[in-house]
């Protein structure tokens, strides 16, 4: 058990953490990492970033007391980490969690009202935010896909379709596991394009195509062997979730599969914590998206008519939720 004192440096600590957050957010914002390029002085990175000099050095200080940074003999410079992890496209990616700033400095007002005091459907965010929300997708996508790929399995699968696919990164790395698989990605209009880049990327155009759609609105189509949804369940509320699932139910073939990948919350829903914190992203976020325990996900796919529900876990932070039209 945690001393007295202990504990009450952790709270402090925590109440303290946006100070940090956003010393490296305005960091990022300003992209002073990739102004310190290979050494530079306070003021250099103040005039390639167009920023004051005096107000640059103090940021460039503290980001150097956290040990993002280094400073030599009143040199900045980048670490290995800073370098390889907040300039390029890792910066793009980072861009969305910089976005989200003005949304969570509402979440009292959320609170009070039960919903997003600013929300935005996706479309309508413009292109820098649609940029950096879909490359921050991507960023965690590559790291997750093989893993989703390996537990769920590509054999036998012909026709997968990917409801609000993204960058397109499963479709690809289940097209990979299967070169006999073709694949559908549902996305809105601002996606596709970044999506169709990817897929020209790992050169299978031929089997990896994008088909402009809105998932709460439009029908799925039929003839499907597996619908993947991944990170679509947290932005809707449980009635557009059931909604999606029997469009889902209807667009597969008999024995086909669903697989969700998301956020899975305990039967209490206070753990997994970034779950729990997630359901706060989603409240300042959207109208009514929320993290999900595996028993809601369990009754909706039951209701919409899959047998064979089962909870894959995977390491890191989603798991899967797996049903089967029998």
């Amino acid at each position: 058990m945690r001393q007295p004192a202990a504990a009450a440096q952790e709270l402090n600590d925590y109440i303290r953490a946006f100070q940090y957050s956003r010393a490296i957010l305005t960091g990022i914002e300003l992209d002073v990492f990739g102004a310190i390029g290979n050494g530079a002085s306070a003021e250099e990175v103040a005039q390639r970033v167009g920023a004051d000099a005096r107000a640059t050095e103090m940021l460039l200080n503290a980001l150097a007391a956290l040990g993002i940074i280094e400073k030599r003999n009143g040199v900045f410079l980048n670490t290995e980490v800073s370098s390889q992890q907040l300039t390029g496209e890792a910066r793009l990616a980072l861009m969305h969690t910089v976005h989200l700033w003005p949304r969570w400095s509402t979440l009292t007002e959320c609170v009070r009202a039960g919903t997003a005091v600013r929300h935005e459907e996706i479309g309508e965010r413009g292109e820098d935010w649609t940029e950096a929300f879909i490359a921050a997708m991507h960023r965690n996508a590559l790291e997750r896909a093989p893993v989703v790929v390996d537990s769920v399995g590509a054999a036998g699968v012909r026709r997968m379709l990917d409801i609000g696919g993204g960058s397109g990164a499963y479709s690809i790395a289940f097209a990979q596991a299967n070169p006999e698989l073709h694949a559908d990605i549902l996305d809105l209009p601002s996606v596709a394009p970044i999506a169709e880049r990817h897929i020209a990327r790992a050169g299978l155009s031929g089997r990896v195509k994008t088909r402009v759609g809105d998932l709460r609105r439009d029908d799925y189509g039929a003839g499907y062997d597996l619908v993947f949804i991944s990170a679509i369940c947290h932005m809707l509320g449980p009635e557009e979730n059931v909604d999606m699932l029997k469009k889902s139910f209807a667009a597969l073939n008999a024995g086909g599969r669903i697989v969700i990948q998301d956020f899975i919350l305990e039967k209490d829903k206070t753990a997994p914590l970034i779950a729990a914190i997630f359901a706060l992203n989603m409240l300042v976020g959207t109208e009514r998206g929320s993290s999900y325990s595996e028993d809601e996900y369990t009754d909706w796919l039951q209701k919409t008519g899959f047998g064979e529900v089962r909870k894959i876990r995977l390491p890191g932070p989603t798991d899967l939720m797996v049903g089967r039209k029998l």
